[in-house]
């Protein structure tokens, strides 16, 4: 059954009243493309469906190469954890700071936004200078911009974590209502622990506050062979929070997402050379002297070494929620088990760093 069609403005941008069906996805999104693209014949139009992501349903369409609307259908249950206007406030404000696409329109249960050209990347090309060197003074473009508001923005971290546990315990997970078979998770009351445990010894590094992207693995940077630049999408995690947590994030997703492999985790060597980069490239866009010391490379490296650690905990906590309510034909207890092992495997080793 379609829906009834109706607009609104809502701060400037579309909002068309439509539900999205997952299960028939192409009748509601010629609805949709009626509105953006008015000009294109429903029977001219191709949709593809992009198989990568692991939170969303995520389609491409087109009539030709010169214009793609992608259509992200929200997965289930996703607007417990994520702020979805806050999400349109981040795209609005790294597009306007030439960081991100344009989003064109907002429907009950996602969002249209811009294509952008290239090619995904591949996991082997993060260990190539050449192509990393580009991501970290990416990455520090755009923690490099300014938050709208004259008041310190607030660091997302601890609060996220906070409502994943909650949620996580909402669930049932750790009160016998849960079927799942298999190794056991942590307990309720030691991940309860070790979220306090990593604030105490995280909050006071003095990691600056700065735009991150927080979700930074491949499949989220687009790589332009021919202009020889890469481009980040995909910005619903997207917020204030510490810098050391986007990069340490970012370097835990070298281990990939379908077949973990810590042995593809960088070397100090390439963190090393990975964080220099990124710290002229920061200093350049801030206005700071062009001028990296060892001791600041080093300090650097300490904390997201450190913050790497919050970064497994997060999307461990998020896989045990995930496994509970999405659709997405994943195994999100492996993926919880894969993270929170290398969690605790970790910890006494960087926390111990100086």
């Amino acid at each position: 059954m379609r829906s009834v069609l109706k607009m609104k403005k809502s701060d400037e941008l579309l909002h068309i009243d439509i539900q999205v069906d997952e299960n028939k996805a192409r009748t509601s999104v010629l609805d949709l493309l009626r509105t953006l693209r008015p000009n294109w014949r429903p029977e001219d139009i191709h949709m593809k469906t992009f198989t990568e992501g692991i939170t969303n349903q995520l389609l491409g369409c087109s009539v030709d190469e010169s214009d793609c609307v992608l259509v992200r259908v929200y997965g289930q249950r996703t607007e417990l954890f994520l702020d979805r206007q806050r999400e349109v406030e981040m795209f609005r404000l790294l597009h306007a700071n030439g960081c991100g696409p344009q989003i064109y329109c907002s429907f009950r249960n996602g969002i249209c936004y811009q294509f952008v050209p290239g090619d995904v990347l591949e996991d082997e090309l993060l260990c190539q200078p050449s192509i990393y060197r580009l991501i970290a003074a990416e990455m520090a473009r755009i923690h490099s911009i300014r938050p709208p508001s004259a008041h310190p923005p607030e660091r997302v971290l601890w609060t996220k974590l906070s409502r994943l546990l909650t949620l996580v315990e909402d669930s049932g997970e750790f009160t016998g209502q849960s079927s799942t078979s298999g190794p056991q998770l942590p307990g309720l009351a030691r991940l309860s622990m070790e979220a306090e445990t990593l604030e105490r010894q995280l909050s006071p590094l003095g990691s600056p506050t700065v735009l991150c992207h927080n979700d930074l693995l491949t499949k989220n940077i687009i790589y332009d062979r021919q202009q020889e630049t890469v481009r980040f999408i995909d910005y619903e995690y997207a917020e204030y929070n510490y810098q050391a947590f986007d990069i340490g994030n970012h370097f835990n997703e070298f281990a990939g997402v379908q077949d973990i492999d810590y042995g593809c985790y960088p070397s100090r060597r390439l963190q090393s050379d990975w964080l220099e980069a990124y710290l002229l490239s920061y200093k350049h866009c801030t206005g700071q002297d062009v001028v990296v010391a060892r001791d600041e490379v080093t300090q650097l490296y300490v904390q997201v070494c450190k913050f790497s650690l919050a970064s497994h905990f997060f999307w461990g906590l998020w896989a045990i929620l995930q496994s509970h309510y999405s659709s997405i034909d994943f195994d999100f207890r492996r993926y919880a088990m894969a993270r929170l092992n290398r969690y605790f495997e970790k910890k006494e080793e960087y926390f111990l760093l100086k």
